[in-house]
């Protein structure tokens, strides 16, 4: 009997150790400077978002949040860096979209998302607008379709690489019917420069990165793609408005840390995000760019994730067709 009670309190106290150090990993975290790795080009809405919401945790977590661009391969040399960083909260992926499409469309990659991540925190998500370089004789969405129609594979359109939301999007030529050639780029910037520079006739760009080009008249919008129209482009209809009927499509972006990441961590760095989403300055800044805050738990935002896998699946058969 003795015995016996020797082992309950043998392991109670181990029990007690692993609490508090569980406790103790997050009390003390961070304890030196974080890197956010954004497996995109500098200048697009992750970048900037990585960059201002870094800016706050550093000032309320009292470490450096480093952003750091791994470009490449449409997001998967970035996340399958973070995939094998060690589980310690010190490398963290700012994520999209790009991600979960990424799980049927890229299938040599070499990581799983839901394997090897594991998710902190959504940020914000924002409308898609497609735009057409003003030398395109097209100042309406069906005028562009009837322009693509009349001459097939002659029209093309600018994305920032494959599996991107960009590129995603690319399905509106499906459901449109209309033969328009992929120009891919290494990053959305580059995309961007080209549809402005005339490079390339249409693009479809996050409202908060294009808005500013619509606004100087670089750039024609002719539709956006939520399931109504954009605050900060309000006189220009959606893509059902257009004639497209049944066409969404978004951005949204979010943070996932290496599988593994004790707990405590992860949700201090929850709490920490979401408190930076709520500030009523953060809410001002995306709401006139066009984006709109999320905050989710780390258990509301796997599910997320895995609904958006699913989804983005049929996408990619239904894109599969047309490519």
């Amino acid at each position: 009997m003795a015995g016996f009670r020797y082992a309950l309190m043998c392991v109670a106290a181990l029990l007690s150790v692993s609490m508090s150090g569980s406790h103790a990993d997050a009390e003390g975290y961070p304890a030196r400077p974080v890197r956010i790795i954004v497996p995109f080009g500098p200048g697009g809405p992750a970048d900037v978002v990585a960059r201002q919401i870094g800016s706050i945790l550093q000032e309320n977590l009292g470490q450096p949040f480093v952003v750091e661009n791994r470009t490449g391969a449409g997001g998967v040399i970035g996340t399958l860096e973070v995939a094998k960083a060690p589980a310690d909260g010190y490398t963290l992926l700012m994520m999209s979209n790009t991600q979960t499409a990424n799980e049927s469309l890229v299938p040599q990659r070499k990581y799983e998302l839901m394997r090897d991540l594991t998710p902190i925190a959504t940020l914000n998500t924002s409308d898609l607008v497609i735009v057409v370089h003003p030398a395109v004789p097209a100042r309406t969405l069906q005028e562009f379709i009837a322009l693509a129609t009349a001459e097939p594979g002659k029209l093309n359109y600018a994305s920032s690489g494959q599996g991107t939301p960009y590129h995603m999007a690319g399905l509106f030529k499906a459901m449109a019917g209309v033969n328009i050639v992929h120009v891919p780029y290494r990053n959305s910037g580059e995309a961007r420069s080209g549809v402005i520079g005339g490079q390339v006739q249409m693009m479809i760009d996050a409202v908060p990165a294009m808005a500013p080009n619509v606004a100087e008249n670089q750039v024609r919008a002719l539709a956006t793609t939520g399931k109504s129209r954009s605050a900060v482009l309000s006189n220009v209809p959606t893509v059902t408005e257009a004639g497209v009927t049944g066409y969404e499509a978004t951005i949204w972006l979010g943070l996932m840390a290496p599988a593994g990441t004790p707990q405590p961590i992860i949700e201090k760095l929850n709490a920490a995000v979401n408190a930076a989403v709520r500030r009523p300055e953060v809410e001002k800044f995306w709401a006139e760019q066009g984006a709109v805050p999320m905050t989710m738990t780390p258990e509301a935002f796997d599910k997320f994730l895995r609904a958006d896998i699913v989804k983005w699946a049929d996408v990619v058969k239904k894109l599969d067709k047309t490519e």
